[in-house]
């Protein structure tokens, strides 16, 4: 993402798994650990959404920690439709923040993994913000967020998004009463509006610490 970025390997139960690091500038208020899009239609830890939220998460304070799914890059294994995915988030939060503040987030397909690393690390983890954009609601069993997560929720979608309908999050969303926030006109990877997206994701992390 930058100059200073951190390129890590480290080794999860599919073998090795590719990450990238990006510090803040002074003490970090915790690490945020972000998921990228389906790696069966060319998704890595370099889309530009995924860097949007990065670039989002470090200039509020945070850690950003990105990774490459099994199969994707230099990360060993293969496929394995959400469950395995799941596994390499999981062993990342691990690894690279398992204590303190965490904050977890995705990008379609990646949204969907985060809402499962999520729901798992409720209970035990001091999940302080999950950010899911584009949220592959229609393709995938996203899950339910707990309720008193949803102050620290933000979840973003586009208006004219023809990947994932906007349709499919609302059915989503609205049996928990989560809100969601609409990008008028926005497609799935948010083409144009990328700056717009960041300055949500800021806005909502800087509320956070109010």
């Amino acid at each position: 993402m930058n100059s200073q970025t951190e390129k890590i390997s480290l080794q999860g139960a599919a073998g090795v798994i590719e990450v990238q690091r990006d510090l803040p500038s002074g003490d970090a208020r915790g690490v945020a650990v972000i998921a990228h899009p389906h790696p069966l239609f060319g998704g890595t830890m370099d889309n530009k959404v995924v860097q949007t939220l990065a670039r989002a998460f470090v200039s509020c304070g945070w850690t950003a920690v990105r990774f490459n799914f099994r199969g994707v890059g230099a990360s060993e294994g293969a496929h394995d439709e959400g469950r395995g995915e799941l596994e390499d988030m999981l062993h990342v939060v691990g690894e690279l923040a398992p204590e303190g503040q965490l904050a977890i987030a995705g990008f379609s397909f990646g949204a969907f993994v985060a809402s499962c690393a999520a729901e798992k690390l409720w209970a035990a983890r001091d999940v302080r913000q999950l950010v899911l954009v584009g949220t592959a609601a229609s393709r995938f069993s996203v899950a339910m967020l707990p309720a008193e997560a949803h102050e620290r929720a933000l979840v973003v979608h586009g208006e004219a998004d023809d990947t994932v309908p906007l349709a499919a999050v609302m059915d989503w969303a609205r049996p928990q009463s989560l809100p969601v926030t609409v990008i008028p006109g926005g497609g799935h990877f948010f083409h144009g509006q990328l700056p717009l997206l960041k300055s949500l994701v800021a806005r909502h992390l800087r509320a956070g610490t109010e």
